[in-house]
């Protein structure tokens, strides 16, 4: 089920123990010094398969602990900064581009890498990190045994050879993900998210909206973390310096952005910091440029006055945008945020589910089945301070998608649509979106973990309708809503409840109709002398009479429908049915085979899983997601169809299951009391 967080204050947010066996890292250390051992990580054993998943290890590898490799190891060598990573055999610099930028960030780096931990005081073999893992943190804890060949580490390496805090970050990112084969290929902005549990944002320069020095000045106010890069066109201009000091393909952090009052006019000043230090920017605004003599001495000391490290620099807003070509903004949440922070964004969170035959409708080019997708309902209440509209970064993240790696899945292609919301508070159906056009969306649909954008939208209500690509994929998501002021937002069709109207008193004898005179003759005919029918002769009887009926295709009822049938019906509890009890089932039937004939529109027998929706809440059933995917699971064929005797028993089922419910509802057992949900979902799983 969608599960719905909101962020708005600050505070610490203790990490969730990872451990199989349930044990925190401090537990596993003291137990490991009171018996004199040290650690060896059963989750990640030292083995090939948590090195690859599709190929063989391809030289002889031996893992060593640093205490095997050098006299004396050291977790951190004089500070934990960009130096300190080097990339092994495993094509993950993407990873390692976010570890030289979480340097550059001390407070979040001393949450990923705890500093209770190194190689003389209380050693054991065992050390720990904490990531950001889908709207969680987690603390996962390794060995200190590292791959290596002649006595060299093979993977992400410190450039000093007794410094080990990286290399050993490394492999707890590589046991979140089942293996280090997981690691290869990815985004910067990946990792940075996993790090700081932020949002992420890129921007093209060139193509930038108007307001991008807006967008990075909010950020830069709100704790964000941002990057910028040159591009490269092939591998040889890789680190290439510029003749005007800056360096390609090398990740740069911005750090200010300021307007200054010069000669008359407000001037775009932005702060870069190039983490090699010396190489700098020798353009306009640079250090010592004749700009700086120009604008008011105090503004001139205020602004300069941290800048004095060396490789950082100033220069003009519209110089940066032709020099650089990507801008990487990681926008954090409140949490991650020192009290020092100027502004924090309003946070909202959703979890769900794409479930092949129910909620896996893919995307507008699929109407049929688009509406079907989990809906989210967001209200923009106020506006920003400086303007009249509401900002809004929406982003949309599949779930576990590197560990699935393993499996043969690979990345989804993803994306979501934004509509304007009618006032009700229900599910939207096909009708809606089919006349209703989107008032924004995500650029693409792309095969990443993530995907974000940045709107600004009038104050109103909105529908959000995150989707896979392709209709019937599968997966796990999560939505992030951060706003500038705060957000009201909910799933839509969250609701299970059900409008099931006592049954209308049947007609006497003498009033019956053609049709019912003839179901008493075929009923007492299969009655015995008690004046009832049995199971398997409700079975016989049903059968009979459906088959008469040629609009309705199907094999015959199951013995399991007639049960539940029978269990609905049997008012008087002797496990048979009455006639009076048939002829108020039969009315339900009427009503049902009606429902179903209109759903089954290419008249095969069948209606769609992705219907189910509708022709539940016609019947008088409301499901939500998680009991709609329940139903299809348990329904639905391969090509993601119901047929009439599965539908039968399905509706069925659930009616029986509500009027069990509000009985049960109708008294509580001490403090204890059932919701219907839990009722609902452990009555299908029986």
């Amino acid at each position: 089920m969608p599960l719905q967080s909101t962020l708005s204050g600050r505070g610490s947010t203790r990490a969730v123990d990872t451990q199989a066996d349930g044990k925190s890292f401090e537990q596993l250390r003291q137990e490991c010094l009171q018996r004199g051992v040290l650690f060896e990580d059963p989750d990640f054993p030292a083995a090939a398969d948590s090195l690859f998943f599709s190929q063989s290890v391809p030289v002889q590898i031996e893992w060593k602990r640093p205490k095997e490799i050098c006299e004396n190891p050291k977790f951190i060598v004089g500070g934990a900064d960009r130096t300190d990573i080097c990339q092994g055999q495993l094509g993950d610099c993407w990873l390692l581009a976010a570890i030289a930028s979480l340097t550059l960030k001390k407070e979040a780096l001393a949450r990923v890498v705890p500093h209770d931990q190194d190689f003389d005081r209380r050693y054991a073999g065992i050390f720990h990190f904490q990531f950001w893992h889908h709207n969680r943190w987690l603390d996962v804890v390794v060995d200190d045994r590292l791959p290596s060949v002649r006595n060299r580490l093979i993977m992400l390496h410190s450039a000093s050879n007794n410094e080990f805090w990286s290399a050993l970050l490394e492999k707890a990112y590589a046991k979140l993900h089942g293996s280090y084969e997981s690691l290869k290929g990815g985004s910067t902005m990946e990792a940075m998210e996993d790090f700081t549990g932020g949002v992420g944002e890129m921007y093209e320069t060139k193509n930038a909206p108007s307001n991008l020095f807006s967008i990075m000045k909010k950020a830069l106010d709100r704790g964000s973390m941002m990057g910028c890069s040159i591009d490269i066109s092939s591998s040889a201009e890789s680190e290439a310096k510029t003749t005007t000091g800056l360096v390609k393909g090398h990740a740069y952090s911005i750090t200010g952005l300021e307007e200054v009052n010069y000669r008359g006019q407000k001037v775009q000043l932005i702060r870069v910091r190039n983490p090699w230090g010396q190489v700098e920017w020798n353009g306009p605004w640079s250090d010592n440029s004749r700009e700086w003599n120009y604008i008011d001495t105090a503004e001139k000391t205020r602004i300069l006055q941290n800048s004095t490290e060396d490789g950082e620099f100033w220069m003009e807003f519209d110089d940066f945008k032709r020099n650089y070509d990507k801008v990487e903004i990681c926008n954090m949440t409140p949490d991650s945020l020192t009290d020092n922070t100027k502004r924090h964004w309003e946070v909202s969170m959703f979890e769900g589910n794409w479930i092949r035959g129910s909620t896996a409708g893919g995307c507008r080019n699929y109407i049929d089945t688009f509406w079907t997708n989990p809906q989210f309902k967001l209200e923009l209440e106020d506006a920003d301070d400086d303007d009249d509209v509401c900002s809004v970064v929406i982003a949309l993240m599949q779930k576990n998608r590197r560990k699935l790696r393993k499996e043969g899945l690979d990345m989804e292609t993803i994306g979501f649509a934004v509509y304007e919301a009618p006032n009700e508070e229900d599910h939207q159906g096909k009708d809606f979106f089919r006349y209703h056009a989107s008032k924004a969306r995500s650029r693409t649909y792309i095969n990443m973990r993530e995907v974000s954008e940045r709107f600004t939208l009038p104050p109103g209500k909105y529908l959000l309708v995150p989707t896979t690509f392709q209709p019937h994929h599968e997966a796990d998501f999560l939505i992030r809503i951060f706003s500038e002021k705060k957000a009201g937002a909910l799933e839509m069709g969250s609701n299970v409840d059900a409008d099931l109207p006592d049954p209308p008193m049947p007609s006497p004898p003498e009033e019956e109709s053609d049709e019912e005179k003839g179901l008493r003759r075929l009923f007492e005919q299969l009655a015995g002398a008690d004046k009832a029918i049995s199971v398997r002769e409700l079975q016989q009887m049903l059968n009979g009479v459906l088959s008469r009926r040629k609009e309705i295709k199907f094999d015959g009822l199951s013995l399991s429908t007639c049960h539940s049938i029978i269990n609905l019906m049997d008012v008087d509890n002797t496990g048979k049915l009455e006639f009076q009890e048939f002829k108020v089932f039969w009315e339900k039937m009427k009503k049902w085979i009606m429902l179903f004939l209109s759903f089954d529109t290419d008249r095969s027998g069948k209606m769609s899983s992705y219907e189910l929706r509708i022709a539940l809440k016609a019947a008088g059933m409301q499901l939500n997601n998680q009991l709609l995917q329940l139903v299809g699971l348990r329904f639905a064929d391969d090509k993601y169809d119901i047929d009439f005797d599965d539908y039968l028993t399905c509706i069925v089922r659930l009616e029986n299951m509500f009027r069990a419910f509000q009985a049960v509802d109708k008294f509580k057992r001490g403090r204890v009391r059932m919701n219907m949900m839990q009722f609902l979902m452990l009555s299908m799983n029986v």
